[in-house]
């Protein structure tokens, strides 16, 4: 098993999580309701940003680890764990759009269509679920095998 440090990716999962929890609230409102709130606005758009900081902080982590090498950017980063075979082209295509939309947030961030964050929100970002979830049965495998190498 590559060198991974455990304690991090849990506690980067866990950042994930709260985050996603702040982010489900707006799945239950409107887009009229949050589309006239520029404290819900902003709350959305500082948690989006928190969740695929997390994301690709686990994806960079596992990339060094076991690709050897690290990314170019985030987007690149899950295409190395497609190369590695831990996300599908699917999934990986999926965290790449959302990692481009992350730099537009980061970068761009008062120029952002609020419509399209509330869209993302309701639509896309059950994604970073789906892929922490991939992560964790790699790592569990990966803990497994280890210690049958051990052995």
């Amino acid at each position: 098993m590559p060198d991974y440090n455990l304690d991090r990716l849990r506690n980067i999962i866990g950042e994930i999580n709260a985050a996603y929890a702040k982010l489900e609230k707006v799945k239950e409102i409107s887009k009229e309701e949050f589309l006239d709130s520029q404290e819900k606005i902003d709350s959305a758009k500082y948690n989006l940003i928190v969740v695929m900081e997390g994301a690709c902080d686990i994806c960079n982590h596992i990339a060094v680890k076991a690709g050897g090498h690290a990314p170019e950017s985030y987007a690149d980063c899950f295409s190395i764990l497609e190369e590695l075979k831990l996300l599908s082209p699917e999934l990986s295509n999926k965290l790449k759009l959302m990692a481009k939309f992350r730099n537009l947030l980061v970068h761009r961030y008062s120029k952002i269509d609020n419509g399209k964050v509330y869209d993302i929100i309701q639509q896309d970002i059950p994604t970073v679920l789906e892929y922490v979830k991939t992560i964790d049965v790699y790592i569990q495998k990966e803990k497994q095998n280890a210690i049958k190498r051990d052995r």
